[in-house]
């Protein structure tokens, strides 16, 4: 049942803190329920004194049903009033049925005052949908339309057993009281969809100058990603000042055209093609909505005033986190403190890639000059390791997380664990990216002509970053982990039924969630008939394997589980784990294959570095433990020096 607002509290009800739940609880006291039953049903003992025992919930009740009567019999009809003191006079207590119930509750309401954004959401909404809505910190009416209008239209996704129909509930009881509330919920909130977007994302969204230049920031932009960008023809780029008059090399009527045959370049290099994408439409916003030029009418002191935009952002650029199809995406996501502050070396990639941009575009004859050349890169500092690799575990740690998944997974519904253990194998003993590992497939996975019987040898070939093709070693451990998890999705890892070689990705989900992005992408492989959270199972092509993202987001959901019912971990350990995403494993091969006494020109080649001096940040691991060794012996020599 869709857990609805009810109607609204009355002056004396919010007194004495009677809630919706009361309301509801009397209805059904009024209906011959058992107050024990009440008690258990609609309160929680802890919160509620008076639902501690059926004694002290019939006492509550009672209290209620008497202030309710005395309402009714002030505010309500001459008819109503005059059957209430028959009951009492007869029965020493108003006796009522569903029907004079009814009568009570809306006689009642001729008191009530309307409800304010201070009020708490207990006190009018059913209570597990207040417990839930407490979880995200929730409390008040006024914070749950902030919640609303800050989340959009995906505002319940968040939230534990808060579906689509009491989403829709609960935004529409809002509606009808924004008068009373003093407060709007966007139109986008409960809009509907097709295809898991928002219809009032559907159409192209006509971006222009902003309003309000003076410098203040409270006017909302309008503001669209590339895809669904239109921009009035005066700041198209039509007619650009910068326009080349030379024969053009590209179909480009406007700026539009350009930057979209642009990044046509990068149509089969997804991670260059978005990281691309998102430079363009930054640019291509400010420059039309904050500066009031069209892209192609920018000159040397615009580009310097993007580089100090780029220090800080507009605060309107900037918000939380959306799909690209709502209509509250923002150019900059919000960091930990609400605002966009972009680092140095992410302003210099911004500026770099924006460079080669308008290089290109002169080079095709879109442009007739580059107006980036005049201006310098942001400075950056230059660090003495250009990676990360604290993530990386250590030895015992990794030993003891590689005994706990073959624990984990030893029962025979742990489907999720095995493709855990398979996806971390593969990369913690091969060194692939989650990337790599995510679009890896069977068919390129072999035995080596290097191996032995008494010592097999497998090989994975991959295509890694910069489209560059390289070869791996697949451990032992690994193929086993593999070869379960390939059981989970009734498939056969060596061979098929038919004897040809089994095909497809190496990892892939087994469990596929009931929403409409997963449903859309596995659209092929579900099959008729099955629960909605039943493994899925799935043959050859129509099999779609994890996205780089699904599976960092399953590895991280997964170690942090093993974080809180692991045991033998020191704090420390736990925090190290609760760090840790699919690339530090990557790290961690690293890290320990050096530490090992791997050949570092060997680790370079299995982790498909382009230069050796990369790989040797990993060797710079065994810094600290150099430095103790070292710091040992000089105490050894001072205390043999200071000895009688």
């Amino acid at each position: 049942m869709v857990e609805r607002p009810l109607g609204p509290a009355h002056p004396v009800a919010l007194e004495r803190g009677y809630t919706i739940k009361d309301f509801t609880a009397l209805r059904a006291y009024v209906q011959r329920i058992e107050p024990a039953v009440i008690a258990r049903t609609w309160y929680d003992p802890d919160e509620d004194p008076h639902a501690a025992t059926p004694g002290a919930m019939e006492r509550h009740l009672t209290r209620m049903l008497d202030t309710l009567v005395q309402l009714a019999m002030a505010h309500g009809s001459a008819v109503l009033a005059d059957h209430l003191r028959a009951s009492i006079r007869q029965h020493g207590q108003p006796k009522l049925t569903a029907v004079t119930f009814r009568m009570v509750t809306e006689a009642a309401q001729l008191a009530a005052v309307p409800p304010h954004p201070d009020h708490p959401i207990g006190a009018w909404l059913r209570p597990r949908v207040t417990r839930r809505l407490k979880g995200e910190g929730i409390g008040t009416l006024g914070e749950l339309v902030a919640f609303c209008n800050r989340r959009g239209a995906s505002w319940w996704r968040s939230i534990p057993r808060i579906g689509r129909g009491r989403a829709r509930a609960i935004v529409s009881w809002l509606r009808r009281q924004q008068i009373a509330l003093g407060l709007t919920v966007d139109p986008d909130v409960d809009s509907v969809e097709q295809d898991g977007r928002p219809l009032v994302a559907a159409e192209l969204v006509e971006v222009v100058p902003d309003s309000n230049p003076s410098g203040t920031t409270s006017s909302r932009l309008t503001l669209a990603p590339l895809e669904r960008l239109s921009v009035p023809h005066a700041l198209s780029g039509a007619e650009g000042e910068n326009r080349s008059a030379a024969f053009c090399y590209i179909q480009a009527k406007h700026d539009l055209d350009a930057v979209r045959a642009y990044l046509n370049r990068y149509r089969d290099q997804p991670k260059t093609l978005r990281a691309y994408t998102k430079e363009l439409e930054r640019f291509l916003l400010w420059a039309v909505v904050l500066r009031g030029k069209a892209m192609s009418d920018l000159r040397v002191d615009d580009c310097e005033a993007y580089k100090d935009f780029l220090k800080r952002p507009d605060p309107r650029f900037v918000g939380e986190r959306f799909a690209r199809h709502s209509p509250r995406w923002r150019p900059f996501a919000s960091g930990a403190a609400g605002a966009a502050s972009l680092s140095a070396d992410s302003q210099r990639y911004a500026v770099r890639a924006l460079r080669a941009a308008f290089a290109w575009w002169v080079d095709v004859r879109y442009l007739a000059g580059n107006p980036w050349t005049a201006v310098n890169d942001p400075p950056v500092i230059r660090r003495a390791s250009a990676m990360r690799i604290e993530r990386a575990l250590p030895a015992d740690l990794w030993r003891r997380l590689r005994v706990e998944l073959d624990v984990r997974c030893a029962d025979e519904r742990a489907v999720q664990w095995r493709a855990v253990r398979a996806a971390i194998l593969l990369m913690g003993d091969s060194g692939l990216r989650r990337e790599e590992a995510a679009s890896a497939l069977r068919e390129n996975l072999k035995a080596s002509v290097y191996g032995t019987p008494g010592r097999p040898v497998w090989e994975l070939t991959i295509v890694g970053k910069g489209q560059r093709e390289r070869t791996v070693p697949v451990s032992a451990a690994a193929l086993q982990a593999l070869r379960g998890h390939w059981a989970d999705r009734g498939r056969g890892f060596d061979e098929t039924v038919t004897g040809q070689a089994s095909s497809g990705p190496l990892l892939a989900p087994v469990i596929i969630p009931w929403t409409v992005p997963s449903r859309r992408r596995h659209r092929q492989g579900q099959g008729g008939g099955q629960s909605p959270f039943s493994p899925r199972v799935r043959t050859g092509s129509s099999e779609a394997g994890y996205t780089a993202d699904g599976l960092n987001r399953l590895i991280g959901r997964m170690l942090k589980g093993l974080v809180e019912t692991m045991d033998g971990l020191s704090l420390d350990e736990r925090v190290l784990l609760g760090q840790a995403n699919a690339h530090a494993f990557r790290h961690t091969f690293g890290t320990q294959s050096v530490a090992d006494e791997v050949p570092v020109d060997v680790v370079q080649k299995v982790l498909g570095h382009a230069s050796l001096q990369t790989t040797t940040i990993y060797v710079q691991a065994e810094k600290q433990r150099v430095v103790e060794e070292v710091a040992r012996y000089y105490a050894g020599v001072a205390a043999r020096q200071t000895a009688p």
